[in-house]
């Protein structure tokens, strides 16, 4: 009876494994270019999702976003809740967003109202110290650099002043996921497998050593975002000036003042 038992438990314990395997999400099986792919996808529908709206506002002016398409819940014997994802960071002086760099994200709390078994995220980088801390082997978020949850739904009531500011949703739903305590860590693998040669983060995202032309859509709606802003602020600008006209009769030199954009 004894023997029955230990076996029955110990065929359950290689099935887990066997389906863990499978749905590992740290697994270098994985494709790194549908990780970018659904990368775009995941901040495209986020970002014009009407309850997102202060995430589109965040990616305005972000100096960096990291995005893991698929977040999933601790899965047995894999090493806890987590998943793959990218790194962008914007270059004011290129004028446009670099490369991707492969991370892997670790030791997520969902919280107990989380039902799903798998989460998008978006996180924007705020500061130039958010960046510079992505370039390290790993990164402890909430200890090497702050994070805060990006608020969802009805506005912003105030502005946070986190390096990090994070947003999940899950099946459509925005569900609080706690990051503070969670671990990035540079997955030099996938770097490696995608760009063909071994580049640190540093010389990916600083330097572009190394480019790919897959990385283009993902790039490109990023920086679309931040055209968004440019284009709503443009037409205010034009009005001002037309009303400035029509009340004076013209421009004359001596009301002439700098604009401030």
């Amino acid at each position: 009876m004894q023997r029955l038992v230990l076996f029955c438990l110990t065929t359950l314990v290689l099935a887990a494994m066997v389906g863990s395997a499978h749905a590992n999400p740290f697994s270098r099986e994985i494709d790194p270019q549908d990780i970018i792919d659904r990368a775009q996808a995941t901040v495209e529908n986020m970002a014009t999702h009407p309850e997102y709206e202060s995430l589109k506002e965040d990616l305005r002016d972000a100096r960096g976003v990291v995005i893991f398409p698929r977040v999933a819940r601790g899965a047995f014997l894999v090493g806890g809740s987590g998943g793959i994802g990218v790194f962008l960071a914007w270059d004011d002086e290129r004028g446009d967003y670099s490369p991707v760099a492969f991370y892997s994200l670790g030791s997520v709390s969902f919280g107990m109202q989380f039902g799903g078994d798998a989460a998008e995220v978006v996180m924007v980088a705020r500061t130039q110290d958010a960046v510079d801390s992505m370039f390290g082997s790993a990164i402890r978020l909430g200890g090497d650099a702050s994070v805060a949850a990006g608020p969802v739904g009805a506005g912003r009531s105030a502005t946070p002043t986190a390096d990090f500011l994070s947003y999940s949703r899950a099946r459509g739903a925005y569900l609080g996921m706690s990051f503070s305590g969670s671990r990035m860590t540079v997955r030099d693998d996938f770097n490696e497998a995608y760009y063909g040669e071994s580049q640190r983060p540093v010389h990916i995202i600083e330097t572009r050593r190394v480019d790919s032309e897959g990385t283009r859509a993902l790039r490109e709606t990023l920086a679309g975002f931040r055209g968004d802003a440019a284009a709503e602020e443009a037409p205010e600008a034009s009005g001002s000036r037309s009303q400035e006209r029509e009340s004076s009769g013209g421009v004359r030199p001596d009301n002439f003042e700098v604009e401030s954009f």
